[in-house]
């Protein structure tokens, strides 16, 4: 049997992905969590072989969640089942040691038969999102700059944002106008949408 955790805030399609799941004779759904914050806990006592986690959830994405079960388990191979099929997110899975990248509006059929060539070992990435990923280039933003955005998209002031990150607020701005620059956007409220937007934040 495939033991298969699933990671997914909306509980209505979490319950849906374990009835599709359940059909399959040798898969088996051996825990849920509703949030990132959850899934390493609820990973840890299930030991799954495979992780199917969303992107975006409360209190933290599925891709650092990904990366958090991959390092506690290193055994439990990671799949990212998402709504938001953007280039950014799909680099950042890969780089956070996911094996796979589906988009939710995939046939029903393809997860299954995902799961099992993910237990096999293979990569399995939605075909439009690979060339996607492709032609959008790499992440232009450091970590720093992408820290200080995402600070900065909830309205916070220089001073704020300076406090949070232990930066000087000279620091902040300069990362801030780089941003900004990278992004092509006018302000740093149209660059954080952009970057969002990509999937670099």
């Amino acid at each position: 049997m495939i033991r298969v955790l699933l990671v997914e805030d909306q509980a209505m399609v979490r319950g849906a992905l374990a009835s599709l799941l359940a059909l399959e004779p040798d898969i088996e759904v051996v825990g849920e969590a509703a949030s990132a914050e959850e899934a390493l806990d609820v990973a840890l006592r299930a030991r799954p072989d495979i992780a199917l986690l969303d992107v975006e959830m409360p209190g933290g994405d599925g891709i650092t969640a990904a990366a958090r079960i991959r390092e506690a388990l290193p055994g439990c191979r990671v799949m990212i089942l998402t709504t938001f099929g953007r280039p950014g997110y799909l680099r950042r899975a890969m780089e956070a040691g996911a094996m796979a990248f589906l988009v939710k509006d995939s046939p029903a059929r393809e997860l299954a038969a995902a799961v099992r060539r993910v237990r096999d070992g293979e990569r399995v990435i939605d075909p439009g999102l690979a060339a996607a990923a492709l032609s959008a280039g790499p992440n232009p933003l450091s970590a720093r700059e992408r820290d200080v955005l995402v600070a900065a998209s909830g309205g916070s002031s220089v001073a704020d944002i300076a406090g949070s990150l232990h930066l000087s607020e000279g620091t902040v701005r300069n990362y801030l106008s780089s941003a900004i620059q990278k992004t092509h956007a006018r302000n740093r409220t149209e660059a954080a949408e952009r970057a969002r937007t990509q999937g670099w934040l």
